[in-house]
């Protein structure tokens, strides 16, 4: 478990022991998951809840998905997130599991894998241009081979797969993961905090 992990449970853990000797009315709750939706006219974010609250080991499954408006002070906001219903990219089973908003359950999708290479970390040339200094866009559907390449920085594994007919006219966000999210709530469906960990450099001063 590398230090980034280490201090993300170790607040969750503090947060959680906080708030089990307070009244929750009072303190609030915190919640984590994955952002599937965001309106950006309303300020609304939707997100399917982690259950297993554990870093390296998220479980997306808390249906149905939670909507927040976002908190109403900016200061209180976190970066915008970037929406995507891939919760989660088994190569074992060769299987994806994703929200799908036809049937508004998740779906475990059969994949057959084309090409798989890992370990694959940020700044690999695979997944990073660095004359561009920026990171290469995933997920890539290529039309004509009828793939699908995405990039998980967690799992530092870049794959290639093909999925069945019907869900190779999904939207590409179905296959790219949304950020993860922790949001600050005292009142159902009212952010007060909203953190993107996703894109929180917590050792940034």
């Amino acid at each position: 478990m590398n230090i980034k992990h280490i201090l993300l449970t170790a607040a969750a853990l503090a947060m959680a022991l906080t708030l089990a000797g307070c009244d929750k009315d009072k303190y609030g709750k915190v919640e984590q998951g994955r952002v599937i939706a965001f309106d950006k006219d309303k300020k609304e974010v939707t997100v399917i809840h982690d259950s297993a609250m554990d870093p390296r080991n998220p479980v997306y499954d808390v249906l149905p998905p939670a909507v927040f408006k976002l908190p109403v002070d900016p200061k209180e906001t976190g970066a915008v997130p970037k929406v995507g219903q891939r919760l989660k990219l088994d190569t074992e089973k060769k299987e994806i599991e994703i929200y799908d908003f036809t049937t508004q359950k998740l779906a475990f999708v059969p994949i057959t894998i084309v090409d798989l290479q890992q370990p694959v970390d940020k700044e690999h040339p695979l997944v990073y241009d660095k004359a561009a200094k920026k990171a290469k866009t995933f997920p890539v559907v290529d039309q004509e081979k009828r793939t699908i390449t995405v990039y998980s920085g967690r799992q530092k594994m870049l794959c290639t797969f093909t999925v069945p007919d019907n869900y190779f006219a999904y939207p590409e966000s179905t296959w790219d993961a949304g950020d993860e999210v922790r949001i600050y709530f005292k009142t159902a469906g009212q952010a007060l905090r909203f953190m993107n960990v996703s894109k929180t450099d917590i050792f940034k001063k």
